[in-house]
C-alpha cells in the first residue's frame, strides 16, 4: 500500500509539473504573439493622426482608455476558458497599442526618437528576463505581495489622474519611477504564480503579464523621452 501511495504521489507531482509547464509555455507564446497587434495599433495610431487627436483631447482620451481597457479586460476574463478569450486578448493588445501611439508619436518627435524606443524595448526585455529568472529560482512564496502591489497600483492610478489637472513635473517623474518598480515587482509576482501553479489559465496569465510589460515599457519610454530626447537639427 505504501508503495502504491508513493507511486500515486509521484504521478500526481509529474502531471502537475507537466500542466504548469504547459501553462507557462502557452503564456509565453501568447505574450509574444500579443506584441504584434500592439505594434500594429501603435503604428496605425501614429500614421493616421489618432495620436495627434489624443494629444489634443487628453480628457476624452482618458475616458476612452478607461472604458475600452476595463471593458475588454472584463470580457477577456468572462471568456478565458474558450477561444474567444484569445481573440479578445489580441483585440485588447491592439487597443493598448493604439493608446500607446500618443506616447510613441511624442517620442518620435525627437531627433533620436527611434533609438529611445529601442532602448525602452531593450530595457523592458532585460527587466522581463530578470523577473522570469527570479520567478523560477526564488523558493519563497511571493503570493503575499499581491495585495500590497494592487494597493500601490491603485494609488499610482489616482495620482496619475490627479496630476492631469495639477501638472506637477516632480510628481510626474515620481509616478513614472514608482510605476516601473511596482510593475516590475508585479511581473515577478505574476510569473511566479504561473511557475508555481497558482495561475492555471494561460489567457489570464498572459493578460496580467502583458499589463506588467506594457506599464514598464511605457513609463521607461516616457522617462527616456524626458531625459534623453534630443531636438531635430
Amino acid at each position: 500500500m505504501s508503495d502504491f501511495h508513493t507511486i500515486s504521489q509521484d504521478s500526481y507531482g509529474a502531471s502537475s509539473a507537466v500542466a504548469r509547464n504547459r501553462v507557462l509555455r502557452n503564456t509565453y507564446w501568447l505574450l509574444a504573439i500579443s506584441m504584434i497587434p500592439t505594434v500594429m495599433g501603435a503604428a496605425i495610431g501614429v500614421y493616421t493622426g489618432v495620436a495627434q487627436a489624443m494629444m489634443a483631447s487628453p480628457g476624452m482620451t482618458l475616458i476612452v482608455f478607461m472604458v475600452g481597457a476595463f471593458g475588454l479586460m472584463f470580457a477577456i476574463e468572462k471568456n478565458k476558458e474558450n477561444s474567444m478569450g484569445v481573440a479578445l486578448l489580441l483585440l485588447f493588445t491592439f487597443f493598448m497599442g493604439l493608446m500607446l501611439s500618443r506616447l510613441i508619436g511624442f517620442v518620435l518627435g525627437f531627433g533620436n526618437g527611434a533609438q529611445l524606443i529601442m532602448a525602452a524595448f531593450g530595457g523592458t526585455a532585460v527587466v522581463f528576463g530578470a523577473m522570469a529568472t527570479l520567478a523560477t529560482t526564488i523558493k519563497r512564496d511571493l503570493s503575499g505581495m499581491g495585495k500590497f502591489l494592487f494597493m500601490g497600483a491603485v494609488i499610482l492610478m489616482i495620482a496619475a489622474i490627479g496630476n492631469m489637472f495639477l501638472h506637477l513635473p516632480a510628481l510626474t517623474l515620481t509616478i513614472m519611477v514608482l510605476a516601473i518598480v511596482i510593475f516590475s515587482a508585479f511581473m515577478l509576482f505574476d510569473l511566479q504564480r504561473v511557475v508555481n501553479g497558482g495561475e492555471t489559465n494561460y489567457i489570464s496569465a498572459t493578460l496580467a503579464i502583458y499589463l506588467d510589460v506594457y506599464n514598464v515599457f511605457s513609463n521607461l519610454l516616457a522617462l527616456l523621452g524626458i531625459f534623453g530626447g534630443s531636438n531635430r537639427d
